[in-house]
C-alpha cells in the first residue's frame, strides 16, 4: 500500500505537511494561511472531507497560526497535541475538536500508526513526528537544538525525513540579530544547523542503509538559503563518507511553495 506526502510550505514563516492514503490525510502543524492549506489540499487532489487529523509539534504561531480555520472548515478534522502544547497554545480550538496524545506513546488514525517523540527546543512540549503505514515511515524533525541518540534512532526507520535545516552558523553569527537571539538559535533549544543535520543524515545512512528521501525542512529566510543548505549538507557528508544520491536522496522543503507529492510504498 503507497502512502503520499507533501510539504505545503517549510520555514520560519510557517509549517505545514500532508501525509495520506486513499482515504485518509492528516495535516502536521497549520503554521501558514488556511487559503493557502486549502489550496494546496485542492492542488493534491485531497478532498476535505479526508483530512482527519491536524498533528501539532508545538505551540510556536509559525506553527499553530491557522489551527482555529482548519478546525472550524475541515468537516471530519480532530486535532491532535499534548498536554503541554494544549496548556500553552494561545489559538481557540473547540473542545470536541482537541484530542490529547502522551509524548512516546503511539496512537491510530485510519490506517496510519502515530508516533510522536520528543524534539529539545524552547516550547512547552515540543514534538516531532513518525507516522508509519504498511511497513513504510515519513518521519518529520524540525525544531530542535540537537539530535538526540533517540532523535537519530527514530530517524533512521524513515522511508522519507524531513530534517531541520534551519542555518547556516556563519551566516548568522555575522547577521543582524542580536545577540540573544543568535544565542537562542545556537542553543540546545534553538534550531538545528546545515551541519548538524548533515552529520545526523550520515549517522542514520551508515547506521542503516536503505532507500531514503530527504526534505531539509525550516530553512530561515534571514540565516540561510536552499544552495547554500543543499551544499553544506552534501559537502558534511561528503566529509563523512557518504556520497548523496541513490539511496540517499536530498531535496529542499521551500518555505513558499509546496514541494511535490512524494509516493513512498514497499
Amino acid at each position: 500500500m503507497a502512502i503520499k506526502f507533501c510539504s505545503f510550505a517549510s520555514g520560519s514563516s510557517g509549517n505545514c505537511y500532508m501525509v495520506k492514503d486513499e482515504e485518509t490525510a492528516i495535516l502536521i502543524d497549520a503554521g501558514i494561511s488556511g487559503k493557502k492549506i486549502f489550496q494546496c489540499l485542492e492542488d493534491t487532489d485531497t478532498p476535505a472531507e479526508d483530512v482527519a487529523a491536524l498533528l501539532i509539534t508545538h505551540e510556536h504561531i509559525d506553527h499553530v497560526k491557522s489551527i482555529p480555520v482548519v478546525t472550524k472548515k475541515l468537516p471530519n478534522v480532530l486535532a491532535y497535541a499534548n498536554a503541554g502544547t494544549w496548556m500553552a497554545n494561545e489559538r481557540p480550538v473547540s473542545s470536541e475538536k482537541r484530542r490529547v496524545f502522551n509524548t512516546g506513546e503511539e496512537f491510530q488514525i485510519g490506517a496510519f500508526t502515530v508516533r510522536p517523540f520528543a524534539v529539545s527546543h524552547d516550547a512547552a512540549e515540543p514534538v516531532g513526528f513518525s507516522i508509519m503505514h504498511g511497513g513504510c515511515q515519513v518521519t518529520i524533525l524540525t525544531d530542535s537544538g540537537f539530535l538526540s541518540d533517540e532523535n537519530l534512532a527514530e530517524m533512521a526507520d524513515a522511508d522519507l525525513l524531513v530534517l531541520e535545516s534551519n542555518h547556516e552558523e556563519e551566516i548568522l553569527l555575522m547577521g543582524r540579530y542580536p545577540y540573544p537571539l543568535k544565542r537562542r538559535i545556537l542553543g540546545e533549544q534553538g534550531h538545528l544547523s546545515n551541519v548538524t543535520c548533515g552529520k545526523g543524515l550520515a549517522h542514520i545512512h551508515k547506521a542503516v542503509p536503505k532507500p531514503r528521501q530527504v526534505l531539509l525542512g525550516h530553512l530561515s529566510h534571514e540565516n540561510n538559503d536552499p544552495s547554500v543548505a543543499m551544499l553544506a549538507v552534501r559537502n558534511t557528508l561528503f566529509e563523512h563518507g557518504v556520497i548523496p544520491g541513490g539511496d540517499l536522496q536530498i531535496e529542499v522543503a521551500h518555505r513558499d511553495r509546496r514541494s511535490d507529492v512524494f509516493v513512498i510504498e514497499k
